[in-house]
């Protein structure tokens, strides 16, 4: 009886407590935390700036406009019924239903002018005179800046692994790098010297090939930036050597070790976008973190050819295995938000535009072209609102109505001057008052015939008011 007391007793003791395996996992985390790393982070949330995003919403509306303008003026005449643009539009697939077309051209009214035809009494479409005098404006400085163009092709080819390109990819960003649309004559063909167009075997694509490399083109734009902030600020040498310009978006939250990694990541040395590193061992993760900084350097130089200093994410992966980019673009610009910005804007999510941070200042370029400032001229006259269109036509016609009353009274003075001719006063008198009475019907026909017209235009103005635009 006994025996069974202490082992019961034994039984009911409470036992010592051993450390539970969360506990430890807890205090693990803890510390881990407590001990930041000095590197950026692989994985960061895009921090919105919405001067670049009113950008694109404006670019956004852009694209549509361009189409529209380039069907107008694919016709012989230059001029489109309405009732085909819903078929015409679905082909390019612009997500218009139907009769949505032309209710999207009355949002704009300084670039198409809507009418109705004088003999077949149907509603046409045509370019405005400023609309035609853009088009014209951005072809000649298209024209004027070729030998730029070719400059900028011939470093883009210089950038690529063997020096060469494949001609589709180059086609399709020739309006970022300010080609024309003929560029295979006008630039590749008719600069042997420089380029070469050939046929690949394995893959039967074009591509297009840099004949001889130059050795006073490859210098990158950031070099350049280094020496005026060197020359300008007085820096270390040390801290702008391999630096570049950092302008965080507004809102982007800075730490202290993300600042240390910053700076230490400032002062990584890296290899030439225009060097070959074909010969050199990248398995070290020194090389590896040389070869990171590489691609930004590439990135940033591949933008400073552009026009506009904006590319869309999607055209820089064409280039991404004859530059040795990375595979996850999006990913990686984002770990370099204050060098690169990338905006969802301008095509409903599905594609990316990544901007040039240091080129732009509150959504506009600081250092503008010729070609920049046509393309612009176009968003200022789809952001001209309808009202004011409305206004310069009441103008218009009261400047008519204005001239027609001078003419009018120079009739009549001249009318009276010759009355007084004659000497027969009755005869005089008679043909006097025949001749007024002429003259003021003929006032009173043209005054009758442009109030008619007038109120004819007020009237197709009501009924394009009162139809709704959707969008």
């Amino acid at each position: 009886m006994l025996v069974f007391f202490t082992y019961s007793s034994n039984i009911l003791k409470p036992r010592s407590r051993t450390p539970f395996p969360s506990t430890l996992f807890y205090n693990f985390t803890f510390k881990k935390l407590m001990s930041q790393s000095t590197s950026i982070p692989k994985k960061q949330q895009r921090v919105r700036d919405h001067g670049y995003d009113n950008y694109m919403e404006v670019e956004k509306k852009t694209r549509k406009v361009v189409k529209f303008q380039s069907l107008i003026l694919s016709q012989p005449t230059q001029t489109l019924p309405i009732s085909r643009f819903d078929s015409l539009v679905r082909r390019l697939g612009l997500g218009f239903k139907q009769n949505e077309a032309a209710a999207y051209l009355l949002k704009f009214p300084h670039v198409f002018d809507i009418y109705e035809h004088p003999v077949q009494r149907i509603l046409y479409c045509r370019l405005t005179r400023k609309a035609l005098v853009q088009i014209q404006q951005e072809n000649e400085a298209l024209n004027a800046q070729i030998p730029d163009a070719v400059t900028r092709l011939r470093k883009l080819l210089m950038m690529s692994n063997t020096g060469r390109l494949r001609l589709e990819h180059i086609r399709i960003a020739r309006k970022e790098f300010g080609l024309p649309d003929d560029f295979e004559y006008s630039v590749i063909l008719k600069f042997p010297q420089f380029f070469r167009l050939f046929d690949s075997q394995e893959t039967r694509n074009k591509y297009i090939e840099i004949v001889e490399r130059d050795p006073s083109l490859p210098v990158c734009a950031i070099e350049k930036v280094r020496e005026r902030e060197y020359r300008e600020k007085g820096l270390d040498a040390e801290d702008v050597r391999f630096s570049f310009l950092v302008n965080f978006p507004p809102g982007f939250k800075i730490g202290k070790y993300y600042r240390i990694a910053v700076w230490k990541w400032q002062r990584i040395p890296y290899w030439s976008p225009y060097e070959d590193v074909s010969g050199y061992d990248l398995r070290s993760l020194e090389a590896q973190k040389r070869m990171e900084k590489r691609a930004v350097a590439t990135i940033h130089e591949l933008l400073s050819l552009t026009v506009e200093k904006k590319i869309t994410l999607e055209r820089i992966a064409h280039f991404r295995m004859a530059m040795n980019l990375p595979k996850k673009l999006k990913d990686f610009l984002l770990q370099h938000q204050g060098i690169f910005y990338v905006s969802t804007r301008g095509n409903c999510g599905k594609l990316h535009t990544v901007f040039l941070r240091e080129a732009y200042k509150k959504g506009e370029l600081i250092e503008p072209n010729d070609l920049y400032l046509a393309r612009r001229k176009l968003g200022e006259l789809i952001l001209l609102s309808s009202r004011k269109a409305k206004v310069d036509r009441e103008l218009v016609s009261y400047r008519r109505d204005i001239e027609d009353d001078e003419m009018a009274c120079v009739r009549q003075d001249c009318m009276e001057n010759n009355f007084q001719d004659f000497r027969v006063e009755g005869k005089v008198g008679q043909d006097g008052e025949r001749k007024d009475g002429t003259d003021s019907d003929f006032v009173s026909d043209i005054e009758s015939h442009y109030t008619d017209e007038n109120e004819d235009f007020n009237e197709t103005i009501g009924e394009k008011e009162d139809t709704p635009v959707t969008e």
